[in-house]
């Protein structure tokens, strides 16, 4: 029996993604565990694998296709020699219908021609009678490719859906277009000439003396980057706590560990995790998060690190950070860092965590407010290291010193245990011996 390949969700908050490529076409045989395609999500790529056997009968949504909904009809799975028909597309938000008409269907059809229609005979006109003017033909009516809500609700609200432009795949109508047709009311009529195929009139932010400009269509990530922030800077009432760490101790430990190392590397960065980590374990009410019914107390410190890729940003998680020296986390970060580069992380390895750290100090930026990735309770911003003057007993010295910001829900922690952990992480920074006990 032919079966319906949905559109997965690959993590809670997916509600749609882009069918990057097939990797079987039409006609192929599957067996179970075979991967059909390749799906983009908000962070990285994704293969979908088959969980039956069968033969590959259609492709409903093709490669490259983005904004496919979770659960829309993307294949379907026939045993060897049945075909497709069987199976109700009406699920699938991807596959284009044709607007119902009650017009009779073009004779120029095959599929619609009737199945006996004799061939029309053109009757005598007697010479002095002058024929009537034949009246035009009408223009064959626009083609509209709308879900089935999609018309309901157009239906019930009076709108015409010839007038509604199509965010679904292939341009197709679906429920917020009609949604947002409904709320920015009745369409003025100095824009029916538009609609009507006049000239389009410019977008809104196309006004006189502007300059050209290049329009790069919003990722996936970038739209999930866009609503997830505006969200926590809308509803997280942020507060910041910044510190001045002196580093050149915990550089030449650094130095001395990595010159007496075969297999490991250690960053500055490394260093960083560690010590957020362990003066997570000291303070342990920072390291907590937000939900409606209640603040939860993680029991682990998983640390999520921001990492730059292309189009966005990802954070690989550090999980028990706390348990794990500094040879295990450098380990652990550059391979977490490659693979998210490459689009190859599972899903539980960029998901979750419970703190984050965000470091630009690569980049040579002095001081950062970063914002929280919710539901976190704080994010930890650090700036580069630089030659700074200090006192030292008392005597203007010169240190080299690495500012850094913690980022706070104060829902969730208040001032003075965002301030016992940052006075926790500066002493850990400035006294690194104290991370290898």
């Amino acid at each position: 029996m032919a079966t319906a390949i949905l559109m997965p969700a690959l993590s809670p908050t997916m509600t749609e993604g882009k069918l990057a490529q097939w990797l079987k076409a039409e006609g192929d045989v599957v067996a179970a565990g075979d991967v059909l395609a390749e799906i983009e999500t908000d962070k990285a790529t994704m293969e979908v694998e088959a969980v039956d056997e069968g033969v590959l009968a259609k492709i409903v949504v093709p490669g490259g296709t983005e904004g496919v909904s979770v659960n829309a009809v993307i294949a379907v799975l026939a045993d060897e020699g049945e075909d497709a028909a069987g199976v109700d597309f009406e699920a699938s938000s991807t596959l284009p219908r044709p607007a119902p008409s009650s017009a009779s269907a073009s004779t120029s059809d095959p599929a619609h021609a009737p199945a006996s229609a004799p061939a029309p005979v053109a009757a005598p006109t007697p010479a002095p009678i002058p024929l009537p003017t034949p009246a035009p033909t009408p223009a064959p009516a626009k083609r509209v490719f709308a879900s089935p809500l999609a018309r309901r609700l157009a239906g019930e609200a009076g709108i015409n859906l010839t007038a509604v432009a199509g965010s679904g795949p292939r341009g197709r109508i679906v429920k917020k277009d009609v949604e947002a047709a409904i709320a920015a009311g009745p369409v003025p009529a100095a824009v029916a000439p538009a609609i009507a195929g006049g000239p389009t009139p410019a977008p809104a932010g196309d006004l006189p003396g502007m300059p050209g400009y290049d329009a790069i269509p919003h990722s996936m990530m970038r739209k999930t980057i866009a609503r997830r922030l505006t969200e926590s800077k809308q509803t997280a009432p942020h507060f910041y706590l910044t510190v001045d760490c002196r580093i050149d101790e915990l550089l030449d430990l650094r130095k001395k560990l990595n010159a007496n190392a075969n297999d490991y590397k250690l960053s500055v960065n490394d260093l960083i995790i560690r010590a957020a980590a362990l003066a997570l374990q000291e303070v342990p009410e920072a390291n907590a998060s937000w939900f409606e019914d209640a603040v939860r107390m993680w029991h682990t410190v998983d640390i999520s690190v921001a990492v730059a890729i292309e189009g966005g940003l990802i954070t690989p998680i550090i999980r028990g950070a706390e348990g794990k020296g500094l040879k295990a986390i450098s380990s652990e970060m550059k391979d977490l860092a490659e693979r998210a580069r490459t689009g190859k992380l599972a899903l539980e390895e960029y998901q979750g965590g419970t703190f984050s750290i965000s470091n630009l100090g690569m980049f040579g930026i002095k001081e950062f407010s970063a914002v929280i990735n919710p539901p976190q309770g704080a994010i930890l911003a650090v700036g580069a290291g630089e030659p700074r003057p200090v006192v030292v007993d008392g005597a203007l010295a010169v240190g080299t010193v690495m500012t850094c910001t913690l980022s706070v829900d104060h829902r969730v922690v208040d001032g003075a245990v965002g301030a016992a952990f940052m006075q926790v992480f500066k002493g850990l920074i400035e006294e690194p011996l104290k991370m290898l006990l």
